[in-house]
């Protein structure tokens, strides 16, 4: 099974424009976003999806792989399709999205693990919410799920509501998918439905469409860029991990034997 890893980019955002350019500890992140999911061992290969010229360069120039795409994508699914297109010898692609620079490698490998059920089209993650406030936050994705990991639905609001609390634990949806080729290109060509419209949420499409989605649940610590705050708090993180691969380096030499 050949799979690949697809990094949709774009220049603008709202809230911090330039997003995939900006610093984390000496490099763009749309770099450190290519970085750690290049060390997933399921994948083949890890490619930039960009509509922008500044965005491709600094990928080629750290020693990554970008590719120009078009311009008038509506959504990163369409620019994933794109891709997608192009490698006809692919079974299954992921989508790491651009501004997820804290993604864990082994994430990907457990997205693609789930693939070898020959009747699973398309796969995400979740992680579990505790904070009352995260919960009631319009921009933390809700998904409930099924006893067998299917996503039953996705939602903006608190799912389940909490008539009887403490009954049933909440999820967070992380935005991150793995696809079966085919189905990803069949996605891409659908039209929008009523639920996704109401919600704003792509996946919802998918289940109206009556595809499962499988939901890896995962402790791993997420950090989405949306903010000059989030971008504070992730370069925080990269200085603490790189201090303590500094010390872990200079133990291990400290411990080889003179010759």
């Amino acid at each position: 099974m050949k799979s690949i890893c697809v990094i949709p980019a774009r220049y603008s955002s709202t809230r911090l424009p330039g997003k995939p350019l900006k610093d984390i500890c000496g490099a763009p992140m749309i770099c450190r976003v290519y970085e750690r999911a290049s060390r997933a061992k399921s994948v083949d290969e890890v490619i930039v999806a960009t509509d922008d010229e500044r965005i491709f360069a600094a990928v080629e120039n750290n020693s990554g792989r970008a590719m120009m795409t078009r311009a008038d994508h509506k959504t990163g699914t369409d620019r994933l399709a794109e891709v997608a297109e192009k490698f006809s010898d692919v079974d299954v692609i992921v989508n790491v999205q651009g501004d997820e620079p804290l993604i864990e490698p082994s994430l990907i490998d457990e997205l693609v693990a789930e693939f070898a059920d020959e009747n699973l089209q398309m796969a995400t993650v979740a992680t579990e919410l505790t904070d009352d406030a995260e919960i009631k936050n319009p921009n933390n994705v809700k998904v409930v799920i099924d006893r067998n990991n299917n996503a039953l639905y996705f939602s903006r609001s608190p799912i389940p509501f909490p008539r009887n609390a403490g009954k049933a634990k909440v999820f967070k949806h992380i935005g991150i998918y793995a696809y079966r080729r085919n189905f990803l290109l069949n996605y891409a060509k659908m039209a929008p439905t009523p639920l996704e419209q109401s919600e704003s949420l792509e996946q919802l499409r998918a289940l109206e469409n009556g595809y499962k989605i499988r939901v890896i649940k995962s402790s791993c610590r997420f950090v989405g860029v949306d903010t000059e705050e989030d971008l504070k708090l992730v370069n925080e993180i990269y200085r603490r991990e790189i201090e303590r691969d500094g010390h872990e380096r200079r133990k291990n030499l400290e411990r080889k034997p003179e010759r």
